[in-house]
């Protein structure tokens, strides 16, 4: 039923389906049922079914009472003497009466020895499938001939359906793929399995549809609904076998050799070519039989579907027509001059939208993806070499890898305030306060030793001047003698203000002459620091690696579910959490409004995320593309932050041109690509494409070595700290005043210089 069409395979499997699953229902009822419609045993013809029950012993005899259990079996030869009686076995078969005649057979054989004698140059295996009438057809000079060659059979029974084959079949077939066969003779005499052969192996790809094909002519093969398979299965012959020449009693049998009429396209009726004609054991035009066809064209028009896409495809806007270009539409010029074809570029309905399309509730696939499926000839339109891609189309060789990465906004934090402590380290600031404390220490220790020391000169009247004063201290020692005191002077020295009095005593003297030596070569390099500083832009506070990008919390997004998969199926941990927060986005402008607003992050190639930050800066530029229809998204705001590409790439994807499943120009085209790629040709495109881009990038103004408040927001923090601090001690002091001075019983605000001296 499945052969003549009443259901397809999967129908097919559905109702197999369907039995097994009813019988495992029944099957705990099976013995019941069994006993209820009590079957004679030579009706239910089961040896584990018989009345009495004895199933070992049924089982027993069953095996040795059975013709031929016990003898040799039937293809011992084959096995045992393979060498000498397969091929007389096989030139036996050619006497069976399945076959038209004797005269065909040998014909038919001769045929194709001469057949694979011409490609036997370029054979790297051949497989060979054929039915049960066709089998004795391998015997004699074929096989001799085929003997030497890498030679895989595959008999198929005549009642097997193709368009779902056996295991063996199956699994026959992957190896004839694996095996990198390139020749395949099908002898069916069935043209209706032979379609369904064909229909199967390349919905599934277990034929090579680029190899060298012979096959028996069947009007059958040429049905409306088998054309598409003409247009990937090009390498084709036909043998029909005619018994004699029309008009010509005493002729002898001829064969006809036919191709598909390609690269012309197949109208309504399929009409073969000739190629040559095999009479009286020769071929009588001599032509080449399996001449590159994808070669020349003859200026055949390929339908080609884009996708407006930065760099592979632009398309500028002037006025009312659209100049398109890119590096891939360069090597699409490239390829239709040296291959003679006139490409016809179409966008896919609603393209802005679906852009490459997905695949839709009822099956189907929007988008560029929808038009390839539907018989589109080429896709341009920066397709990555993913196994989802190569799934549905095929892709050429890759003519570049491009950096995927994210698109982030700027300056998510403002660090103007760190401007006073940025010359510095923290290490070095560390080490100056240390340094202010030890010596400040020092000061005060050197100057309480002084102090101690003329306080012992006073008590042994040692006396070096009598003209001084015995209770005045050391000059400039008394800048010291507190600690506080001590520390502040220290720190002024350090802000390079002069002591009032040069201390006396030689330690502190020399102490403060280094200290201001050390003290002058750290202020030069402060300011020298601070200059450069303030000199330059304010450092950008930017997301560069993948682990900021999750560290910040932000929501990443980017086009279609197959992004989102990747992430998701990723096997960083990284690419996971970002996989978690993935949000799918269709317009590329509303997403570089959201990133300008500071709350998402676009994931892209760089070339694009390129042009949208570009855009964004100039959005009423010519360049400005008139698909979007929403002008807030394009209008950059006082308030959105400036975007910024992420430095590291999150992974480099292959990109490829696309072109239909098992297009017989792919190999051709790949040999153009790959020399394009080793002279150049599609880094200077490359560059072409992106120039215009990069001449609208402009800088900003704070590039310029101005001055400005912001870069001052610093001192005005250190400025507000200090009246902060001050403020919190004058309100200490007044509660001081008031809760302990006011409250004290000596304290008599007419005498104050008697109460501070009792406090003494």
């Amino acid at each position: 039923m499945a052969l003549g069409g009443f259901f397809s395979a999967n129908q097919g499997l559905l109702l197999r389906e369907g039995i097994l699953s009813l019988c495992a229902e029944l099957s705990s009822e099976a013995v019941s049922l069994a006993d209820t419609l009590a079957p004679p045993d030579w009706c239910l013809n089961s040896v584990l079914g018989y009345a009495d029950g004895e199933v070992y012993k049924h089982i027993q005899d069953g095996i040795l009472t059975y013709p031929g259990a016990l003898a040799r079996p039937q293809w011992w030869r084959d096995v045992v003497h393979w060498d000498t009686y397969v091929p007389a076995k096989l030139a036996q078969a050619a006497l069976s009466p399945i076959l038209r005649g004797v005269e065909e057979s040998r014909e038919l054989e001769r045929v194709l020895v001469e057949l694979l004698r011409g490609v036997s140059r370029d054979v790297t295996c051949v497989a060979a499938v054929c039915d049960a009438a066709h089998l004795g057809v391998w015997g004699g000079a074929l096989w001799r001939r085929a003997a030497p060659l890498p030679l895989l059979m595959i008999v198929v029974e005549e009642y097997e359906d193709l368009l779902s084959p056996n295991f063996d079949t199956l699994e026959s077939l992957r190896r004839a793929r694996k095996d990198g066969c390139n020749v395949y003779v099908i002898l069916l005499a069935n043209g209706l399995q032979a379609a369904r052969l064909l229909r199967f192996g390349d919905r599934h790809r277990i034929l090579d549809t680029r190899a060298k094909y012979i096959m028996l002519h069947d009007f059958r093969l040429f049905h409306s609904e088998l054309h598409y398979l003409w247009k990937r299965i090009v390498n084709v012959l036909f043998l029909r076998y005619h018994k004699k020449a029309v008009g010509f009693s005493k002729s002898k049998a001829w064969f006809d050799l036919s191709t598909v009429p390609f690269p012309n396209p197949i109208k309504a009726v399929f009409v073969s070519r000739r190629v040559d004609i095999w009479r009286n054991g020769r071929f009588h035009y001599n032509r080449p039989l399996f001449a590159d066809k994808t070669r020349n064209l003859n200026a055949e028009v390929l339908n080609v579907v884009y996708l407006d896409h930065v760099p592979s495809v632009v398309v500028a806007n002037n006025n009312d027509t659209n100049k398109i270009g890119g590096v891939e539409i360069e090597i699409l010029n490239t390829l239709a001059e040296k291959m003679n074809f006139k490409p016809n570029l179409y966008q896919s309905v609603n393209a802005e939208y679906h852009k490459w399309g997905q695949k839709q509730a009822n099956g189907s696939f929007s988008g560029l993806i929808g038009e390839m499926v539907s018989g589109a000839d080429a896709a341009l339109g920066n397709l990555q070499y993913t196994p989802y891609h190569l799934e549905l189309m095929d892709l050429s060789i890759p003519y570049t890898a491009q950096c995927f990465t994210f698109l982030t906004p700027e300056a998510l934090t403002d660090n103007s305030w760190k401007t006073l402590i940025l010359p510095f380290k923290l290490y070095m600031w560390v080490a100056v306060l240390l340094v202010l404390l030890m010596t400040g220490a020092i000061f005060h220790g050197l100057a309480r030793y002084y102090l101690h020391l003329l306080e012992y000169q006073n008590e042994h009247k040692i006396i070096t001047d009598k003209h001084e004063d015995q209770d005045s201290k050391p000059v400039g020692v008394y800048l010291f003698s507190e600690v506080i005191n001590s520390i502040l002077y220290t720190y002024g020295m350090l802000l390079v203000v002069s002591l009032p009095k040069l201390p006396s005593g030689w330690a502190v003297r020399l102490l403060t002459g280094w200290y201001w030596l050390y003290c002058i070569l750290l202020v030069v390099s402060y300011r020298a620091s601070m200059t450069a500083i303030l000199a330059n832009p304010a450092p950008r506070v930017t997301i560069d690696t993948l682990k900021e990008l999750v560290d910040s919390k932000l929501p990443c997004g980017g086009w279609g579910t197959e992004t989102k998969r990747f992430f998701q199926q990723s096997l960083d941990e990284m690419g996971q959490k970002i996989g978690e927060r993935f949000q799918t986005i269709d317009d590329p402008d509303e997403a570089a409004a959201k990133v300008a607003q500071g709350v998402y992050a676009y994931y892209e190639n760089k070339y694009y995320l390129k042009y949208l930050s570009v855009k964004r800066k100039n959005w009423n530029v010519s360049m400005e593309t008139q698909n979007s229809t929403n002008t807030t998204t394009n209008m950059k705001l006082a308030s959105d932050r400036e975007l910024h590409i992420m430095t590291d790439c999150v992974v480099n994807i292959p990109i490829s041109i696309g072109f239909h499943k098992n297009s017989p120009l792919k190999p051709l085209a790949d040999v153009y690509m790959r020399r394009t790629v080793e002279v150049g040709l599609v880094e200077k495109w490359l560059n072409d494409a992106m120039y215009p881009i990069r001449a609208l990038d402009t800088f900003d103004n704070e590039v310029k070595a101005l001055m400005n408040l912001k870069k001052l927001y610093g001192a005005f923090v250190a400025l507000a700290i200090g009246y902060f601090l001050s403020f919190i001690c004058l309100f200490g002091e007044l509660i001081y005043w008031n809760c302990i001075v006011k409250k004290d019983p000596s304290f008599d605000k007419y005498a104050m210089d008697l109460y501070y001296m009792k406090k003494k």
